[in-house]
């Protein structure tokens, strides 16, 4: 619960901000990041939204990505020529996904804002709180 959540419900406490740093809240990417963490991905292999999403709250707990900062940053990537996309359907039953996958001429620019993202989350530990 955030304190925002918290206010609504009941008179704002200076123990409430010791709960709030004790246990930490997760955190959104902004577009920078995500971007740094979309190549990240694409350099091991081709991907789409919902999985992008699923592997960052599986392989970094502490950070989340909204849906408007993966289109807008899918789309940037796409517009700068490091990432194109085509559409695939399931083996099983579902829906065709649009994949998206690194441009070849992109890889050694990709490994080095990859490298960015690790290195940030690294010196940047989050532990998920109760949010």
């Amino acid at each position: 619960m955030d304190i925002q959540t918290m206010d609504a419900q009941r008179p704002f406490t200076l123990q409430d901000i010791y709960r709030f740093f004790q246990t930490p809240q997760v955190i959104f990417l902004n577009q920078q990041l995500t971007v740094c963490y979309l190549l990240s991905i694409l350099v091991e292999s081709d991907s789409y939204g919902t999985e992008f999403v699923q592997s960052l709250k599986q392989n970094y707990p502490g950070y989340r990505l909204s849906d408007t900062i993966l289109q807008s940053s899918l789309r940037f990537l796409e517009k700068e020529g490091l990432v194109s996309s085509y559409w695939k359907k399931p083996e099983k039953r579902g829906r065709p996904r649009r994949m998206y996958q690194l441009s070849s001429s992109a890889r050694p620019q990709a490994e080095e804002l990859s490298t960015l993202w690790r290195e940030y989350v690294l010196n940047h530990p989050i532990e998920p709180g109760d949010s």
